[in-house]
């Protein structure tokens, strides 16, 4: 019985030692991983790409296409270019009406396709956005021309603003009294006197292009000591030309009028045809609408545009969602950010302005830097008329054409 007792221990002694043993070789790849998350943060960005390359990236357009030569083709051929080159899927949807409700229905459509990346232009999109995005949290809104004041309306609280924008938004807003200013300024020290500005609807950002472009004129004519400029003031009540407002330019050219800032879409199109006529010339807005608009009407028509950074500020936008780094829950204002006009996200082209001896690039440039160091302020209040900036020229303020 000894005897077998003390083999019974020993073997209890051997299966004791080769538990242990098994053990040691365990320890040791549990020793290695703990090693390893030192080099898991270096593997993580790299995976990055992989993660953000699933962006697809839907536009709806406002009033108006993709062929309106302002607003919505800028935005889209931004949006088409940025994707082409980064390999990102793009695809654009028009509304089939202007309503909030065929702009809510093309977002969500967008959505339920696999897009998670919307882009709007313009102010029209607000209760859209209200309506949409706080719903889709994974969803990134970027919307342009959209200003709080938009958002407010949208959702009933402009006396007292409560809505919290959600972190999945991003609104850029343009401070567009600056470029009108330029484009009148210019216009007056190129030597035009009779003056015209043609609006499409009355809306925060067209008034604020109106009522830069006024004080640019009257600026100019009070420093060259004029006090027989004139400026027809008038808002088409819409974003196309058509007949009728065509006609009212056709009045305003044959009565003397020689330029018409052309600002909404494609109001332009009658405010050139009415130029066409008697080689009158027009003055751009959004984009530098020089190439459209003078291969379609005539070599030389435009004489600047007053522009501001849309394609810019998509690219921007789409750089920072797809590295990850995108800054939503706000609306942010762009304006100038330097002396050099073509860094700033509100200008006029450089290379179609028409300068002349009166009106050089040196005196563009001037007038930039003076207006990024303050020196020149523009005043965008909106609750104000027209004529309330005139000192020296005479604003005829005709309300709206139709």
């Amino acid at each position: 019985m000894k005897k077998i007792l003390a083999l019974l221990l020993a073997l209890c002694m051997v299966l004791a030692l080769a538990a242990c043993g098994e053990t040691a070789p365990a320890e040791k790849p549990a020793e290695e991983p703990a090693a390893e998350p030192a080099a898991e943060p270096a593997a993580e960005p790299a995976a990055e790409p992989a993660a953000t390359s699933n962006i697809r990236v839907a536009m709806i357009t406002d009033y108006g296409d993709i062929t309106d030569q302002s607003f919505n083709q800028t935005t889209y051929e931004a949006c088409k270019e940025y994707c082409e080159g980064a390999g990102l899927d793009f695809k654009y949807y028009k509304p089939g009406s202007d309503s909030d409700d065929d702009r809510i229905t093309m977002i969500e459509n967008a959505i339920e396709e696999g897009f998670n990346v919307v882009v709007m232009p313009g102010y029209a999109f607000a209760p859209a956005i209200v309506a949409t995005a706080p719903n889709y949290p994974d969803v990134t809104f970027i919307a342009l021309d959209v200003s709080e004041y938009d958002l407010q309306d949208a959702n009933g609280t402009a006396a007292d603003f409560s809505w919290v924008y959600p972190a999945n938004l991003y609104s850029a807003v343009y401070q567009e009294e600056l470029c009108g200013y330029m484009a009148g300024y210019a216009a007056v020290k190129l030597g035009y006197k009779n003056l015209g500005f043609l609006g499409g609807m009355a809306v925060p950002a067209v008034i604020r292009y109106g009522y830069g472009f006024v004080q640019g004129v009257d600026a100019a004519a009070a420093e060259l000591g004029l006090t027989d400029v004139t400026v027809n003031y008038a808002y088409g009540n819409q974003f196309y030309g058509d007949a009728d407002i065509t006609a009212a330019m056709d009045t305003w050219y044959a009565g003397g009028t020689e330029i018409v800032f052309a600002c909404g879409g494609g109001i332009f199109t009658s405010a050139a045809e009415a130029a066409a006529k008697v080689n009158g010339k027009v003055i751009g807005v959004d984009v530098d609408q020089a190439p459209t608009i003078d291969g379609l009407y005539g070599e030389g028509m435009t004489v600047t545009s007053a522009m501001k950074g849309l394609a810019p500020t998509v690219k921007t936008m789409l750089a920072a969602v797809q590295a990850g780094k995108f800054e939503g829950g706000k609306v942010e204002t762009l304006g100038l950010v330097s002396e050099n006009p073509e860094e700033n996200y509100v200008q006029i082209p450089t290379g179609t302005t028409q300068f002349s001896d009166t009106f050089t690039l040196e005196d563009y440039q001037a007038l930039v830097a003076k207006m990024f160091k303050g020196e020149i302020t523009v005043d965008n209040d909106t609750t104000k008329t027209a004529a309330d900036f005139a000192t020296v020229i005479t604003v005829n303020d005709l309300g709206n054409l139709k």
